[in-house]
């Protein structure tokens, strides 16, 4: 059997495999009597003819220039193994989208069921709280703390668009704040607390709370995306805990986790505008400080757990080592994150298909390969 390859110089070399096999010596004495046989074995070969006289005379003659490069073809690796490896999955993405959407409805049934429970004002003051206690209402800080929900919120949409792997973190949003709502639709069911405000408006209560009424509720609250600069916002009793709080955390998690970690100090400018919305709630007296530590633990231990889980393959597996397995979305986070295979780079482009001559002139996004 014979192997042809071909050296730098495009010179074929032949290899015959059924030639006898010389057995290797333990050492090899390059000044031994063995040393004019080993140059002339390769002496009547083109490329050494070639290449020999090229190299300096000192070293025409050492064992270094008997060397021959073979060069092996290796196949480049594919280029959609990014696609397989972070698959968009858009239906997932949907479906998603569908469970935010019932979830965030049910947040808004459930705050139109919970107005009419709520204690009466005039009857039931403020519970006593330590920070509330000691800071006079600011109506005007609740609008401050809006805005920024704003800001922070179309930031991450920006920052989502263009995201290489925008679906696969738009799903991971969706999902988080899917259960995000659904808790809080509980939350603020099972217990009533009394208005954490004297001077905050609430609509007057319904004495027959018929289903039409409770789903005119709801669709106005969707209507203005549960804020009140809009004036949609005039339901009571919402306060286990604070969405403005989910929102802001939830906002600046994403930007700090999907954008480069080069860019620290935009990551410090939005912490700092997540924690003054937070401030400027608790500020307008528009929650009890209880509301927005329960906020905070559980959008951030969500957060962080789901995507410690995302991180790591080994844990998509449930099984008795693995409690985190036992969490109650567990089933969804491995439905949404099976065929996803480790940390997401930060890599970014544009959502759009541009012209090959804009493509060209079109500077690169900010990134990097995690």
């Amino acid at each position: 059997m014979e192997i042809t390859t071909r050296g730098p110089n495009k010179m074929a070399t032949h290899f015959d495999l059924t030639a006898p096999v010389m057995e290797v010596p333990d050492s090899y004495d390059y000044n031994g009597p063995n040393v004019p046989n080993h140059q002339s074995a390769y002496a009547g070969s083109p490329y050494h003819q070639q290449n020999n006289s090229q190299l300096p005379q000192s070293d025409a003659g050492s064992p270094a220039s008997d060397a021959v490069m073979i060069k092996i073809d290796v196949p480049s690796p594919l280029r959609d193994d990014q696609q397989q490896r972070y698959p968009k999955e858009i239906g997932k993405t949907l479906l998603a989208l569908v469970f935010l959407a019932l979830n965030f409805f049910l947040a808004t049934v459930s705050l139109s069921l919970v107005h009419d429970r709520v204690p009466d004002r005039d009857t039931y003051g403020p519970l006593p709280d330590a920070f509330l206690d000691r800071v006079q209402p600011q109506d005007w800080a609740l609008d401050v703390s809006e805005i920024l929900i704003m800001v922070v919120v179309n930031s991450c949409v920006v920052l989502i668009t263009f995201h290489k792997h925008r679906f696969i973190v738009m799903r991971r949003v969706f999902l988080l704040l899917s259960v995000l709502y659904l808790m809080r639709s509980m939350t603020m069911y099972v217990t009533v607390l009394p208005v954490s405000s004297r001077t905050y408006y609430c609509s007057p209560k319904s004495n027959a709370s018929s289903a039409g009424v409770i789903v005119k509720r709801a669709f106005q609250l969707i209507s203005g995306m549960g804020l009140s600069i809009n004036g949609k916002q005039i339901y009571c009793g919402d306060y286990i805990y604070s969405g403005h709080t989910v929102t802001l955390v939830l906002g600046y998690l994403v930007i700090s986790e999907y954008s480069p970690k080069r860019f620290w100090p935009i990551h410090w400018i939005y912490w700092t505008a997540s924690l003054t919305g937070v401030v400027m709630v608790l500020v307008a007296h528009g929650h009890y400080t209880v509301d927005v530590l329960i906020a905070y633990y559980a959008t951030t231990r969500l957060f962080w757990t789901y995507h410690t889980l995302a991180n790591n393959s080994l844990l998509l597996k449930q099984n008795g080592n693995n409690y985190i397995g036992r969490e109650w979305w567990y089933f969804a986070f491995r439905y949404f994150e099976r065929n996803v295979r480790g940390p997401i780079p930060l890599q970014y482009d544009c959502p759009l298909s541009l012209p090959t001559s804009w493509a060209k002139k079109s500077p690169k996004l900010p990134g990097r390969e995690s």
